[in-house]
């Protein structure tokens, strides 16, 4: 996956923004426009959406200390990249929207999960306390769940301005 100098520079722009986002919400907990960001990404930009996500991960560690709550910030996007990744490339336009913002969603209500084995590896939890560490964490998880199905209206005009910037760019 060779980028250019151009890509580059809108890849740490877009890694910027997307930490920039978090920060500016981060009044809201469990609501920000993350998985907004790496759905439109992965959409238009395939596997170097890695780029950009990469970007975001190391930002946040910089900035918020790369402690505990870090790790699981290494694969825990990869899983929203690899889920969009999976759906076919060209998806109906009427459908398109929905199905983002399904997938969107369902990463929101399925991320306490994915965290629980960072966690428990780094805490010493058996299969119990992880589980209990899930539970706990569930309210946290619906709330993000329905905050990323609302944003996810925002995906497909994500979507299209950035191929709009891109194609500026040739020009």
């Amino acid at each position: 996956m060779k980028i250019n100098v151009k890509e580059t520079v809108i890849f740490a722009m877009l890694g910027a923004l997307m930490y920039m986002s978090k920060l500016l919400m981060d009044a809201l907990p469990n609501i920000h426009l993350i998985g907004v960001f790496i759905v439109a990404i992965t959409v238009v930009y395939r596997k170097k959406a890695l780029y950009p996500i990469y970007i975001f991960v190391l930002i946040a560690g910089l900035l918020g200390g790369f402690s505990a709550w870090w790790v699981p910030y290494l694969y825990i996007w990869t899983v929203l990249w690899g889920m969009i990744m999976l759906l076919p490339k060209n998806l109906p336009p009427k459908a398109a929207p929905v199905i983002y913002m399904v997938v969107c969603s369902l990463h929101g209500f399925i991320y306490g999960i994915l965290y629980a084995p960072a966690q428990a590896l780094m805490f010493g939890l058996d299969f119990k306390g992880m589980l209990a560490w899930i539970a706990a964490g569930f309210p946290f998880d619906i709330t993000h769940g329905i905050s990323n199905f609302l944003c996810g209206s925002l995906i497909v005009p994500l979507i299209h301005a950035i191929r709009l910037a891109d194609k500026a760019a040739k020009n």
